[in-house]
């Protein structure tokens, strides 16, 4: 009896372990789509104000990082 005894509270602990786990993951995940929804964000406002200053040069010309080059380079 007492053996039974042991191996249930050695279940209860690796559950109690598991559920653990599993929150710390869930939190990790969720942190983690949390920044994925950030720099989403910041990618659109990217290809926004790339299109926008293509737009507004009112040129066909492509949008080149050498634009963006401070002068002193």
């Amino acid at each position: 009896m007492e053996a039974l005894e042991n191996r249930i509270i050695e279940l209860e602990i690796q559950t109690a372990f598991q559920a653990d786990l599993i929150d710390s993951l869930n939190d990790t995940v969720a942190k983690m789509q949390q920044t994925l929804d950030l720099q989403q964000e910041q990618l659109r406002l990217l290809y926004r104000r790339i299109n926008d200053k293509s737009a507004d040069g009112g040129q066909n010309e492509a949008y080149s990082l050498r634009d963006e080059i401070p002068p002193h380079y």
